[in-house]
């Protein structure tokens, strides 16, 4: 790709020089391989759950109760070894992050990708050659570790090497990449549902390519400037920014780096620090844009998508095909947000969406209510369409908003001295509310049967209204300028910033009163 140039405002309000070289795109495209093979593990679980061959091997309850029809078709699949195997990943992600959080300090963003690329290689292994229960989530459990260094490192790697005027766009690579792998992994398992009787150890094992290329890319892309100045190799790290930008005229850029560098290195305790009431708003948004993230209930589609038409009384042909259409649209709905997050900006993306989201999940309640009973698979040809269509038109908002932007704002909101740590509580939430939903769904839908899309839908309006008053737009602001230009001027969150006037007195960070920080 030729290198375009163009400026990124600086903090000083000089401009910072910046190209969009080459090696920017290649080294984003390599690092997002880590949302491929996060959107891969999603997306296998739900249709290797709905084959026979797999159920008959590890979970023969399920398969009886699906094959003997006495059970109500919401409750076909309510077992808690079931969603396990699901959950399981989400659980020892959030561990994982929790040491994650250390390495990508200590020893590098580019070291952390490649300590997950490891781990998802194993995992791939243990479930490829799975012969009983303990080994299949054994396997999930190595993935999981391996989804929890990807998830901190791969979003604060991108955030960092991405000119700030394309960040919006490059960051939200992970995020396509995650759709990418979505699809890709239902696409197999409509192939492999047709290979008996180990179509599912396929599906499992090719998990190992995003494995490969996410390994692959973590031994060959260089570190960001952040981390290699962060880690005290200051000549290397200006180097790499030469590079990275394209052009000699770095100075100013680096300088603006090393200050933020020292100033994050006299935070001791970044966790402690997070709680400040300086960084409060940074803190609180970034949790509940996870917690929002989640209970939109698209994990819950993504996850169950085939198992979910099977219960809506989709045969299994139809389920697999009616979840590639899904994967296909999420795909292309991120797109749609590559291009515009840096254009239209975050708020608009995220309102437009909560809109359509609403809509979307009280039409498909509406219609499973009335078409769908306990025990008879009433949801005609037509009825079925428009349940895909609305699907479709769900997910389709949540990918260009919610999806890659509860990821974006907070790695770009975070100060340098807190942003591995606040990257690492957001990693931890996130993942402990996609193991909630993935763990309880099934369970969820055989008790509130039509009434779980009213559940989700209520939730989508509560996150839309926090949106509205207490988001903050951060297009097309340098990271090191948020505090000035974006918490200092908002209505609600300015009130936490009247005691951000530091400064550096004997090593120590204090604060307008003297007191040390």
């Amino acid at each position: 790709m030729p290198a375009g140039g163009f400026s990124v405002s600086a903090p000083s309000g000089v401009e910072f020089e910046a190209k969009i070289t080459p090696i920017v795109i290649i080294s984003c495209i390599m690092a997002a391989t880590g949302g491929l093979m996060f959107g891969y593990d999603v997306g296998i679980s739900g249709g290797v759950t709905s084959m026979d061959d797999f159920l008959g091997k590890f979970f023969p309850a399920v398969l009886r109760k699906k094959q003997e029809d006495k059970e109500s078709n919401y409750c076909k699949y309510d077992n808690q070894g079931l969603q396990l195997f699901t959950s399981s990943l989400y659980l020892a992600g959030l561990t994982a992050t929790f040491f994650a959080s250390y390495t990508t300090r200590r020893l590098g963003r580019r070291l952390t990708m490649l300590v997950a690329g490891v781990f998802f290689l194993v995992g791939v292994i243990f479930n490829g050659a799975a012969q009983d229960l303990a080994m299949l989530i054994v396997g999930r459990i190595l993935l999981g570790c391996g989804v929890g260094f990807a998830n901190q490192a791969v979003p604060l790697f991108l955030s960092e090497i991405a000119p700030t005027r394309i960040r919006g766009g490059l960051n939200i690579l992970f995020q396509l990449n995650v759709t990418i792998g979505i699809l890709f992994a239902n696409l197999v398992n409509y192939g492999t549902s047709k290979i008996h009787p180990w179509g599912w150890r396929l599906s499992l094992s090719l998990a190992g390519i995003p494995a490969v290329l996410l390994t692959l890319g973590a031994l060959f892309v260089t570190d960001t400037p952040n981390s290699l100045i962060e880690r005290g190799r200051l000549e290397e790290g200006k180097a790499v920014l030469k590079k990275i930008r394209g052009t000699d005229n770095v100075e100013p850029e680096f300088n603006e780096i090393v200050e933020a560098s020292r100033v994050a290195q006299e935070v001791k305790h970044p966790f402690r620090n997070l709680l400040q009431r300086r960084n409060r708003p940074q803190l609180v948004i970034a949790v509940l844009l996870q917690i929002f993230q989640q209970f939109t209930g698209i994990n819950a589609i993504m996850f169950y998508a085939p198992v979910l038409f099977n219960t809506l009384g989709f045969k299994s042909d139809a389920s697999l095909y009616s979840a590639v259409i899904t994967g296909a649209v999420n795909v292309l709905s991120t797109l749609v947000s590559v291009y515009s997050v840096d254009r239209v900006g975050r708020r608009m993306l995220l309102l437009e969406a909560g809109v359509q989201m609403f809509l979307s999940q009280v039409a498909i309640a509406v219609v499973l209510g009335i078409k769908v009973t306990d025990h008879s698979d009433s949801l005609g040809h037509g009825w079925a369409i428009v349940v895909v269509v609305m699907v479709c038109t769900f997910v389709s908002s949540f990918a260009w908003s919610w999806g890659p932007l509860g990821w974006l704002i907070p790695s770009e909101t975070f100060p340098l001295e807190t942003r591995s740590a606040g990257q690492s509580v957001t990693v931890c939430v996130n993942l402990l509310f996609t193991f909630v939903i993935a763990q309880a769904f099934l369970s969820m839908l055989c008790h509130l049967k039509y009434a779980i899309f009213v559940f989700f839908s209520a939730w989508v309006l509560v996150m839309s209204l926090f949106v509205l008053f207490f988001l903050p737009e951060t297009k097309n602001v340098p990271i090191e300028e948020m505090t000035e230009r974006v918490w200092k001027q908002h209505w609600f969150w300015k009130r936490y910033m009247d005691d951000d006037n530091h400064h550096i007195v004997n090593g120590k960070i204090t604060a307008n009163n003297g007191a040390s920080v």
